[in-house]
């Protein structure tokens, strides 16, 4: 086996890869970092986080609780707690992308198995599809928009086809070629597009809230603007989906951050970054979201949730068109950050040799059309208790064997070059570990059998298994318990020798978990 050294800060390098490069799992993007590569710093992460989170999607996290009756304390409540819970997992995962410098998709064929790491990353990659189609759908209303303020009713108004106006799709279109290109680029065009614009990206939001207050008068009777919930049995039946849909929210980063980590110069650089990221970012998008929302509810006397359809009904189209343009920035660099990086690594992994970073990107595209985001923001419910609920809880128990797998079972020690090789450490039986497909399926079933509908989404009034409903208020956690728990004691017995340092060799057949 090829030596590896190990740095100060404990971040392991694996200085030849000539004995892996054949490897039909490997190929130069799912290759380990070199530790003099691993450059991001403190701001990198920062800068990350902050074009990830402040962008339309997220501005719909916090509209649509007010869309379905909680009053501002309320929502800021649940999101600056969802947040703060779901930054755990994802510290815990983020640790070996900067300890190995490797995407998730390698980390994931240290507990799922060589082969059996593809349906940890397809299911991510799939999900992250789902969410490029939702942001480009939102960045194409947003072009929309801007160009209906200049252009006039023409446009607005044009003729429809499949139920939207023909411009509105063809503003959808614009919008995907420009993400596209950019990513064809590759990670080094992300990481410099991310810098450029994360100054920028919440100029948008400010205007638009500055707007509302000014003709709102103030905050006075945004802020009096009471709970339809109340804080009794009503807001807590609402609040325990809502808190698992905020915590989806970024549950799908929670599992690919080594996807960025791997890039980072320390642990304590890419901690700092994120710890100061994440939580402030989210809650600072939130918080004018939410003023904003409530400042339209008094202007135009509804709730409307979608920026863009808001920034329509204002009467100056400079602030229409400035805002919408500052928030189409932020959109592509959420976009590219979280629903095109690390699809594009899910989907190379399950074909190194014939699938690279920027094809992998492409595919991610076309499937995040096909998925029909349009659907997916049909209202509020649809939005958070269907789409964010359901996959937050199957990721959930991916996570979960992942931090148990990690943590617990290897102690933060992986075989690095067993990664790639073929009946190797993680090899298990045919590349695949059958006690990590097992605890996922069990977690996934517990976390989302019982999914339910509230007032829209598509699943049926008394849950897709009615004994398992009760769970579905909760689908992120027991999907991330219930997992973890069955991982551990499937494995309780096995005659693995976690702690084995990574260089040492071992026999054909034998893992590290």
């Amino acid at each position: 086996m090829a030596p590896t050294t190990t740095s100060a800060d404990g971040q392991v390098d694996l200085a030849d890869h000539s004995a892996i490069a054949d490897s039909r799992f490997y190929n130069p993007e799912l290759a380990p970092v070199p530790v003099a590569q691993r450059t991001w710093t403190t701001y990198n992460y920062f800068a990350l986080w902050m074009g990830m989170a402040h962008n339309i999607p997220s501005y719909l996290l916090a509209s649509g609780l007010i869309a379905l009756g909680m009053d501002w304390v309320q929502a800021l409540l649940t999101i600056t707690l969802g947040n703060i819970i779901v930054l755990i997992p994802m510290l815990l995962n983020s640790h070996a992308g900067t300890r190995y410098g490797i995407p998730f998709p390698v980390f994931a064929r240290a507990f799922y198995g060589v082969r059996g790491a593809n349906l940890a990353a397809l299911l991510r990659a799939f999900i992250a599809c789902g969410w490029f189609g939702i942001q480009t759908w939102v960045g194409g209303h947003a072009i929309y928009v801007i160009v209906g303020k200049l252009v006039g009713d023409s446009w607005l108004e044009a003729s429809a086809v499949g139920g939207q106006p023909i411009t509105l799709w063809l503003s959808f279109a614009v919008f995907w070629v420009i993400q596209m290109l950019i990513i064809w680029r590759g990670m080094e065009a992300v990481r410099r597009f991310e810098n450029w614009t994360a100054p920028l990206v919440s100029v948008g939001f400010l205007i638009l809230l500055a707007y509302v207050l000014i003709k709102a008068g103030g905050f006075g009777p945004i802020l009096s603007q009471p709970s339809q919930l109340g804080w009794g049995a009503d807001f807590w039946k609402v609040f325990a989906p809502s808190l698992m849909g905020m915590i989806a929210f970024w549950a799908t980063l929670s599992l690919n951050m080594p996807d960025f980590t791997r890039f980072g110069g320390s642990q304590r650089k890419q901690i700092r970054g994120q710890i100061l990221g994440l939580p402030t970012t989210m809650t600072f998008i939130a918080i004018v979201a939410i003023l904003t929302t409530s400042g339209g509810a008094v202007l135009f006397g509804e709730v409307i949730w979608d920026p863009a359809t808001l920034a329509a009904r204002f009467s100056s189209p400079v602030v229409v068109v400035v805002a919408l343009f500052c928030l189409v920035l932020a959109t592509i660099s959420a976009n590219l950050a979280a629903n095109v990086v690390s699809p594009s690594y899910d989907f190379s992994n399950a074909f190194p040799k014939k699938i690279s970073f920027a094809l992998g990107g492409l595919i991610t595209g076309v499937i995040g059309v096909i998925i029909q985001p349009w659907r997916l923001l049909a209202n509020a419910d649809v939005y958070i208790n269907g789409w964010l609920g359901f996959y937050g809880g199957v990721l959930g128990a991916v996570a979960g064997v992942l931090a148990a797998g990690y943590w617990v079972r290897a102690r933060t020690h992986l075989a690095l070059e067993d990664l790639y090789s073929e009946r190797g450490r993680y090899w298990f039986s045919g590349g695949w570990n059958i006690p990590a497909l097992v605890a996922t399926l069990v977690g996934a079933v517990l976390a989302v059998g019982g999914a339910h509908s509230a007032s829209g989404n598509p699943f049926p009034s008394d849950g897709l298994i009615p004994f398992l409903k009760g769970f579905y208020n909760y689908s992120w956690v027991v999907g991330l318990v219930a997992a973890s728990i069955v991982y551990l004691l499937l494995t309780a017995r096995s005659t693995t020798r976690e702690s084995a340092p990574a260089t040492e060799p071992v026999t054909e057949g034998e893992a590290v978990v």
